[in-house]
């Protein structure tokens, strides 16, 4: 079918919607992998608007999927599906039980939400509460898109608070212990965890979630260099909320290892954050005495001291030489790199 062909029947005045279908299914073809396509097509888009309020879940479907892969990556076309009035008609897909619908359009506002001109008004829409739903019973792809959706409307501040209002921390929670640490589904929940932790609602919710702290924790160990920035960065908002409320939820976790190794492998963020958590979880939030200096094996022997009953220096002293050990061997690989490098570009100018 001809691409101007194709253009055209979306514009015919019809009452049988069987040829636009066809002509939506082509559109979503071309413009799957194309950028040149997916501008060459934009003026489609108020048809295919148009179609998502047709009486047939065909149409829909098609013209749905349609407008998918037209703002995949074109900022133009996501801006210019939401003006058409797109919003509207995605949002009761979610109300009419269909799993391949639901699938579509969390898939539709995971990438329109991509562009921060819409995040507003995909906020407004009415669309929150049902990417919320999704989070719990959703497909698992319609649940990855979800997280990405909310993850990129929560830029914004109304739809924050709208986010929180529809209580996801369980189901946040429930994808990080199921989910790989170090996966981009993981980042997006913890990075939007981090969010909702700045709000006393979202950090009741956490702490009442049978697990919740400890799946931060998790991510704190094994996630990829910006989820345990994330992760660290959620547990510190905690304490420096309510430093007499959180500590102790967050200590008996077991965090302590995984601060230890971050002050010393994490992104600058993280070895901060993790350094400046470590101090708020020792016994005493003042600083010591100058007799005894705040080093960091001072600061663990304290909390150590608090976890097993007695202070151990040995342990402290071990951890923090585990540490010192793993940055000895990251810099000296850090110097060998260095100096190949020198060597080959000395070789290069010869």
């Amino acid at each position: 079918m001809d691409s101007a062909i194709t253009n055209s029947l979306l514009h015919q005045q019809t009452h049988d919607p069987s040829s636009k279908i066809q002509a939506a299914k082509e559109i979503r073809r071309l413009t799957k992998t194309s950028q040149r396509f997916r501008r060459q097509f934009s003026d489609a888009i108020p048809p295919l608007v148009s179609m998502l309020r047709y009486p047939s879940l065909e149409a829909n479907a098609a013209a749905l999927l349609a407008l998918l892969n037209l703002s995949v990556q074109d900022e133009t076309n996501k801006i210019s599906i939401v003006d058409a009035g797109a919003l509207e008609p995605i949002v009761t897909f979610f109300q009419l039980g269909n799993i391949n619908m639901q699938e579509h359009a969390t898939a539709s506002l995971a990438t329109l939400s991509a562009s921060p001109v819409t995040r507003s008004a995909i906020g407004a829409s009415g669309a929150i509460p049902f990417l919320v739903e999704v989070l719990d019973q959703g497909t698992p792809q319609a649940k990855v898109d979800a997280v990405m959706a909310l993850f990129n409307l929560s830029s914004e501040k109304d739809n924050l608070h709208l986010i929180l209002q529809s209580q996801p921390v369980p189901y946040l929670v429930n994808i990080l212990k199921s989910s790989k640490k170090s996966s981009k589904i993981s980042e997006r929940c913890i990075g939007l965890l981090e969010s909702l932790i700045g709000f006393e609602e979202g950090r009741v919710s956490l702490t009442s979630v049978e697990g919740g702290v400890l799946a931060v924790v998790e991510v704190l160990e094994r996630g990829s260099p910006q989820n345990r920035e994330h992760a660290v960065g959620t547990l510190l908002t905690m304490c420096q909320s309510d430093r007499c409320r959180y500590r102790e939820p967050i200590l008996k976790e077991g965090v302590i290892p995984g601060l230890l190794e971050l002050t010393v492998q994490g992104t600058p963020n993280s070895q901060t954050k993790a350094h400046t958590l470590l101090r708020l979880l020792r016994e005493s939030p003042y600083p010591r005495s100058e007799l005894e200096p705040d080093t960091l094996e001072n600061i663990v022997c304290d909390i150590i001291s608090q976890i097993e009953g007695e202070e151990q220096p040995g342990n402290a002293k071990q951890m923090l030489a585990d540490m010192v050990q793993v940055s000895m061997e990251q810099s000296l690989r850090h110097l060998q790199q260095r100096a190949l490098v020198c060597t080959t570009s000395e070789v290069s100018l010869k």
